[in-house]
């Protein structure tokens, strides 16, 4: 019998409502195994992840039989209420809406994770908005500024 094959590798962005640094520094570690765990949970192969106070990359090994928009809004639906239940934060948390997802061969896989785990020293150098821009650029995708996440100054 004949199987499917496929190598499928993908980044996600995606910011905290507003723009607000709300994922605590020292919750970090219990948000990444979490979030690893909805990914795995769906079949995909967790690559790399890293929460900033006011966004997340996750690098996945993406399987065909899952639909895009309903792998993040899983993840976003579901690490939302584990956040909140935690009550680390006075304020209720939320993911804004909408997310970036970007494709990679095989060959960038090392180079990519790289990228992700180094997310602080990189952003020593670029605010979220730069980054977020020149992935669009990078990868050629039109897009309307009024159309980004919310990115206040």
């Amino acid at each position: 019998m004949a199987d499917t094959f496929s190598q499928i590798y993908l980044q996600f962005v995606f910011g905290v409502k507003s723009r607000q640094s709300l994922i605590p520094k020292e919750h970090k570690e219990e948000l990444h195994k979490y979030l690893t765990r909805l990914v795995e949970n769906r079949k995909a192969k967790m690559l790399a992840v890293n929460c900033m106070p006011d966004h997340v990359h996750i690098f996945v090994g993406f399987k065909p039989v899952l639909s895009i928009s309903d792998f993040v809004k899983e993840i976003k639906v579901e690490s939302n209420e584990f956040i909140n239940a935690q009550s680390w934060m006075k304020s209720r948390f939320a993911w804004q809406e909408g997310f970036g997802v970007f494709s990679y061969s095989h060959s960038h896989i090392h180079s990519v994770v790289s990228y992700i785990m180094n997310q602080e020293e990189h952003h020593r150098k670029k605010t979220f908005q730069e980054e977020y821009r020149s992935f669009l650029e990078k990868f050629q995708i039109p897009h309307k500024s009024e159309y980004l996440f919310e990115f206040f100054e």
